[in-house]
């Protein structure tokens, strides 16, 4: 588990960063969504309820892909910003006001991190963040799922029990270096240069 000392500097990193991400790259976003919904009604921003530190369950904000009018009907934006994540991108406002941090184990629904056991639940010591290597490793999960027979018995059995091995050598082997390691690799994907392997 993270130090006290190890926690503050995570979480001024997370403050700056957020800060950051929230001038440079959300805010503009956000104003697009903003336009797109007044002149197409085709997004907007949802919430979802996720396990955090400790199991407390906290809402993040997503950018909504989908039309209001026809749940089923993705639009070509929405597709991107699917395959990009840059729906995710709004919960760098859950970093800002502490409920995340830039890196760390994905937030998950319930029924799977707060039914964490043993030296698994050292997961739950920390706060979910918006990039980890699981994430990274697991970029295209949405495709490998739908690829699979039993896709719920593909994620419980195999995906999920390698996100956890992950997440926790994360956690044991945490520093701040390793954290901008993550971030770096995380720039690099979104820019096309890092290849999952899967």
């Amino acid at each position: 588990m993270l130090s006290t000392k190890q926690k503050r500097t995570k979480r001024c990193v997370d403050l700056l960063l957020s800060s950051i991400g929230i001038v440079i790259f959300t805010l503009p976003i956000f104003i697009l969504v903003i336009i797109s919904t007044i002149v197409h009604q085709e997004f907007g921003v949802f919430f979802q309820k996720r396990v955090g530190k400790n199991a407390k369950i906290f809402t993040v904000y997503k950018v909504k892909s989908m039309r209001f009018k026809k749940e089923s009907a993705i639009t070509s934006f929405g597709n991107f910003i699917r395959k990009t994540k840059l729906d995710e991108l709004l919960q760098v406002f859950n970093v800002f006001f502490g409920h995340m941090s830039i890196v760390g184990p994905r937030p998950d629904i319930l029924g799977y991190a707060d039914k964490l056991k043993g030296e698994d639940k050292i997961i739950l010591s920390v706060k979910p963040g918006l990039t980890s290597l699981a994430a990274l490793k697991f970029a295209n999960e949405e495709l490998l799922l739908k690829s699979q027979n039993n896709p719920l018995v593909y994620n419980d059995l195999v995906l999920w029990p390698q996100k956890v091995a992950l997440n926790k050598q994360y956690i044991t082997n945490w520093s701040l270096f390793n954290d901008f390691k993550v971030i770096g690799k995380t720039i690099l994907f979104f820019l096309g240069f890092y290849q999952t392997t899967h």
